[in-house]
């Protein structure tokens, strides 16, 4: 049998297989100035020499500069207000450690009893042994054997997140993990309970399919904001969730629907903040 012939048998016996081909579309972009029209205020990036704002109203702060009766950005950065307080936080700078702040930082150095993290701050931070989860979050005092199999848990070139516990006086940064642990647990509420002990049954019976379609809708949110870079806490989840309502569950993991839902959600957060 010639070539063709059997190229077109071998065609014709194939499964008729449907293929979604999707072509790139540009992302909207966020309006992001101050609006004397709408009277809001967007975060922004300024360059040394931009103009601001025009209105009196504002107060000059850090990185700025007033000029011909107008607000004018000192340094390259991000324009932030507070109230009616205006500054410009320059892009590279050395991290000004804040109690609750969440950091990423990497191991450095493992020494008695701590670690030492570059979270790009002025000195190194310091993670204490007893400031981390045990495996398996068991709660004890740290023992001899801990402080041996330190670099079991972590050692050079690991990266973690972390909470910022103190600052100590010379600037240096302490930080915990033990209410971080970057997972993100997602699961029905258990609202059963035992009237004589007061402690929760275990409850093995299936799990109903609505709640099953809301924890699942609620992990391609999470995924979502994560692809898209945006800060996960309960009000941008929330905000997520509520913008997923109408595309089906299984669509939300497809690029153009990730954006746009990410967007109405940082958009309702930007109108939140202010």
């Amino acid at each position: 049998m010639p070539a063709v012939k059997m190229a077109e048998a071998a065609a014709a016996l194939a499964p008729m297989t449907s293929v979604e081909v999707r072509h790139p579309v540009p992302c909207p972009r966020l309006a992001q100035s101050f609006s004397s029209r709408t009277g809001k205020w967007d975060k922004d990036l300024g360059a040394p020499g931009d103009t601001i704002t025009t209105d009196p109203g504002y107060m000059r702060g850090h990185g700025t500069y007033l000029g011909e009766e107008k607000l004018i950005a000192s340094v390259a950065g991000v324009v932030d207000r507070v109230n009616k307080l205006v500054c410009v936080k320059t892009l590279k700078t050395r991290y000004n450690g804040k109690v609750s702040d969440i950091v990423v930082g990497r191991i450095t150095e493992v020494q008695q009893k701590q670690w030492k993290v570059e979270t790009n701050s002025r000195l190194d931070s310091v993670l204490l042994l007893s400031s981390m989860n045990l495996p398996g979050g068991e709660l004890r005092r740290r023992s001899a054997e801990d402080e041996l199999a330190m670099r079991d848990y972590l050692q050079e070139g690991d990266l973690i997140g972390a909470e910022v516990q103190a600052v100590i006086s010379d600037g240096a940064v302490s930080l915990h993990t033990r209410s971080n642990n970057g997972f993100i647990w997602i699961y029905p509420i258990l609202k059963q309970k035992n009237e004589e002990t007061g402690a929760f049954i275990t409850n093995l019976e299936p799990v109903p399919l609505p709640d099953r379609e809301v924890i699942s809708r609620l992990q391609n949110c999470v995924v979502a904001l994560a692809e898209q870079k945006l800060m996960l806490y309960d009000t941008s989840i929330l905000y997520c969730y509520e913008a997923s309502l109408s595309p089906e569950i299984k669509d939300l993991l497809k690029p153009e629907v990730m954006e746009k839902i990410v967007l109405k959600t940082r958009q309702r957060l930007l109108e939140v903040e202010g």
